[in-house]
């Protein structure tokens, strides 16, 4: 039994893309959606009890996960201007969430890393996202809740592999 395909293309020379892949993007699209909300990102802070704005949020994720780094590499990891990411920077820096240290390849350089405080906020927002993902879920089996994050961590490695790759999006004017 075939997969129903839906003609998709750029360039007005269609492809056929899978239904089933057609269905994964509306419900990525609708996830990422609902995740993003101003809402949700007051919910998630009252819940966690910071007031942070969502650009501070997802800079403490990033130096969460990471070495300390350069600003200008922390801005080009999250594809914003530089500019952006100092004032953001700044912040967090006066409510102690960051601090700036030297490079020890280039002391003239900075990098910056959390501070205690920076990763107890970062625990709690994480902490507080689990709490109200544990909720939705409530419902699910340990095992389609098992298979749900295997699949996710085979999603996201192949979406990692193939953002490395250029899309052939075929001839160009």
């Amino acid at each position: 039994m075939s997969t129903p395909s839906v003609a998709v293309g750029l360039d007005h020379a269609a492809s056929p893309v899978p239904a089933h892949i057609v269905e994964i993007e509306k419900c990525l699209t609708r996830v990422t959606y609902l995740a993003g909300r101003a809402r949700q990102h007051e919910y998630l802070m009252a819940a966690a009890g910071l007031a942070l704005d969502r650009a501070a949020v997802a800079i403490l994720r990033r130096l969460a996960e990471s070495e300390p780094m350069r600003p200008g590499v922390l801005a080009g990891l999250m594809a914003v201007e530089a500019s952006h990411v100092t004032r953001q920077i700044q912040q967090l820096e006066r409510v102690g969430y960051v601090v700036r240290a030297a490079d020890p390849h280039d002391r003239r350089a900075q990098r910056i890393e959390l501070t205690d405080a920076g990763r107890a906020a970062v625990h709690r927002i994480r902490e507080a996202g689990r709490v109200g993902m544990h909720m939705a879920l409530a419902d699910w089996s340990d095992e389609d809740l098992r298979q749900l994050a295997q699949l996710f961590h085979r999603l996201v490695d192949d979406f990692v592999t193939h953002a490395e790759v250029p899309a052939d999006l075929g001839p160009t004017a």
